[in-house]
């Protein structure tokens, strides 16, 4: 067997540890990892939910195909131009972030996209299950962050929230006969 260039979980694991360690922003490394932990966790389902939201947009079909169909594009939009702030506040808490479909997987609240379409309203009533699922996650946070008066995520997961809660509201409406 060849030698492998990987390095050992251990020494990975304390590397990490000592680049969360050496940032002296008035929040504590073990603070810092944990907040970056559950803003993982809220990157892994709004790309999920990015991802079903874009995959509806394409599939959609029906008596509200136009409505949906934009619909649909405005918020994956919204949802795409979203990973990055949640990233990159990450990256500032010393914390690599996630991105490989794998970890989403694992972090995700979130299940995947249907292979199958399913119907206008399926597809509805799915978003709006994920848009309140990624508010709990946002929501959830908020104890660790208060705790390490963290007010930049604070404000960051204050404006997920707002979106997150007004889409499944707009997504909620159409539902109503």
């Amino acid at each position: 067997m060849a030698k492998s260039d990987k390095k050992p979980a251990a020494k990975t694991a304390a590397k990490a540890t000592k680049a969360v360690a050496s940032i002296d922003i008035g929040i504590s490394g073990p603070d810092r990892a944990a907040i970056a932990k559950g803003l993982n966790g809220l990157l892994a389902d709004t790309f999920t939910l990015y991802l079903t939201t874009h995959n509806f947009h394409w599939n959609v079909t029906g008596p509200m195909f136009n409505t949906l169909h934009v619909m649909f594009m405005d918020q994956y939009t919204e949802l795409w131009n979203a990973v990055d702030p949640i990233a990159e506040r990450i990256r500032a808490l010393g914390v690599c972030a996630s991105g490989s479909f794998g970890d989403f997987r694992k972090l995700s609240t979130l299940p995947d996209a249907p292979s199958e379409p399913p119907k206008a309203k399926e597809m509805i009533r799915t978003l709006v299950a994920g848009h309140e699922a990624v508010a709990r996650t946002a929501r959830s946070l908020f104890p660790l962050v208060d705790k390490a008066s963290d007010e930049p995520t604070a404000d960051l997961l204050t404006q997920r929230l707002d979106v997150h809660e007004k889409a499944a509201w707009m997504l909620r409406s159409l539902l109503e006969e």
